[in-house]
């Protein structure tokens, strides 16, 4: 009986080349791009899965040695991996099978004929090989020519035409020296893949094989991005993504392009890192992949704060949170501009759930007196400016001061109540605190004390921090802050969504 509505659900590697104890899924979208590092295993994955099945109807035929050769450095034994599937066979549903591969010193198990049946098809980096850099021959190449008016080949020419943006009009199969290969016309011009640039050769490779393949054909596709610029390769996607749907496909591809990430809401997206012992799989795009991807570090989170004394406090905060690689500081100067800025932000669209105003806690300490505040600058009684008056003030938190106290006074209040220490750094920052009895202005508590130990000012105002972290106060000074921050840390940390 026929076998069909194949697709597969994950596959576990529990040991194979670099990968291990990996767990990647593939429901959820007809396509998954696989992005992450050289050299963490994205291509691995491709190469097993073209290995787990039989073809079907039309299907390539990989095996395990097409891919996994034994050498004098590697024979492949103790591999193993499995996958999840589901299929129909005649009338019967077979759901969440569990296939399970492993190489002995002998051979790999099971059987290649005793694989599942799926039609596949895999298309590696040597198809981005321009035809005219393979080709041997020196003299001049005379081929026939042969017009192709099949209705496939005209989808394949009308999506071709949206993905590089060009009018292609004919497609062509030329034939020399036994060898066939493609060409095509465009506004006049006729020309053969011994003319087209790699990334035009490999498109309409790629939607060849999309378009051709038989319903429930998993076609897997290694650095789709390679040769492509971003605006082709997010077309070729969507084309892909509209067959596949059409077609019940499945497409699993490898890329490298952060830009792929514009697609989360329409394809899986899974990010592959190695750690020592295991093959992390993360399901959800956080600033850590992009960094890997980019080399560049995003700060999705923003702290505005009154000062550069604020500001080392919250970098503490973050810190001991493990999140200081995630947030920047903004300084927004007296408290009263608080207002004004998260108004600003708000009325120029931004969303600012991602947005913090930290007031030092000396002034407009209460809801009421914030609100107050707030209301000054968002005027109007529309349904947009009460939403934002909203979440302005949900958005301002506060340290927790004691009433009519500076933080300067406070903060030298923490650390000249701290009994000595075996630390004799933090000893002499005690010490010359206790000698700042009375100063003319608050802020002189924390100023002199800078000054008196000779450091630049970034350095002071760490090292102060550090010491007044230690002391038992210092959880309820920073609890807004603390609690906001840790709201967002499954959103920002890999760690809390291990695949």
């Amino acid at each position: 009986m026929a076998v069909s509505q194949q697709v597969i659900h994950s596959m576990k590697v529990q040991n194979l080349k670099n990968l291990i104890d990996l767990e990647i899924s593939f429901d959820s979208s007809p396509i998954t791009a696989i992005l992450g590092p050289n050299g963490n295993g994205k291509s691995t994955i491709l190469h097993a899965l073209a290995c787990a099945f039989s073809p079907s109807q039309e299907g390539e035929n990989y095996k395990f040695s097409s891919f996994f050769l034994p050498n004098t450095d590697a024979l492949w034994n103790g591999s193993e991996l499995s996958i999840v599937h589901s299929y129909r066979d005649g009338q019967n549903e077979h759901t969440n099978v569990t296939r399970e591969y492993k190489k002995t010193e002998v051979r790999w198990t099971p059987r290649y004929a005793n694989r599942p049946l799926r039609d596949v098809f895999y298309i590696g980096i040597d198809k981005c090989v321009p035809m005219i850099e393979a080709e041997k021959k020196q003299a001049k190449i005379n081929y026939s020519t042969q017009v192709v008016n099949e209705e496939i080949i005209n989808t394949i020419l009308e999506k071709a035409s949206i993905v590089l943006n060009r009018r292609y009009a004919k497609y062509h199969v030329h034939e020399a020296s036994g060898k066939k290969f493609i060409g095509v016309e465009v506004d006049g011009l006729r020309y053969s893949a011994l003319s087209m640039s790699a990334g035009e050769q490999k498109v309409f490779y790629i939607l060849e094989k999309v378009f051709r393949a038989k319903k429930y054909s998993l076609i897997l596709i290694d650095e789709l991005d390679l040769l492509l610029h971003d605006q082709a390769m997010k077309k070729l996607i969507e084309v892909a993504l509209e067959r596949a749907a059409d077609k019940n496909l499945q497409v699993i591809f490898t890329t490298h392009r952060e830009s792929v990430l514009e697609l989360e809401d329409k394809i899986n997206i899974r990010h592959i890192v190695c750690r020592p012992g295991k093959t992390l799989c993360f399901n959800e795009t956080k600033p850590d992949a992009i960094n890997r991807l980019t080399g560049v570090q995003p700060r999705p989170i923003e702290v505005f704060v009154e000062d550069d004394l604020a500001s080392t406090i919250v970098k503490k905060v973050a810190s001991r949170l493990r999140l200081a690689k995630y947030v920047t500081t903004s300084r927004y100067g007296a408290a009263i501009n608080c207002f004004t800025a998260v108004s600003g932000l708000l009325l120029g669209g931004e969303p600012c759930e991602n947005s913090l105003f930290m007031l030092d806690g000396d002034v407009y300490r209460s809801d009421d007196e914030k609100r107050t505040s707030i209301n000054r600058v968002l005027t109007g009684h529309d349904d947009n400016v009460i939403a934002a008056r909203a979440t302005a003030l949900s958005a301002i938190k506060q340290f927790s001061l004691p009433v009519d106290t500076k933080p300067e006074k406070y903060l030298h209040s923490l650390i000249i109540a701290i009994d000595e220490t075996e630390d004799e750094e933090k000893n002499e920052i005690i010490e010359a605190a206790k000698e700042i009895v009375v100063v003319d202005e608050d802020h002189k508590y924390i100023n002199d004390l800078i000054h008196r130990l000779g450091w630049e000012r970034a350095t002071g105002l760490s090292k102060i921090i550090d010491l007044v972290a230690s002391t038992d106060e210092w959880p309820g000074y920073t609890n807004d802050l603390s609690e906001w921050l840790e709201s967002k840390s499954d959103a920002l940390r890999e760690d809390s969504q291990v695949a």
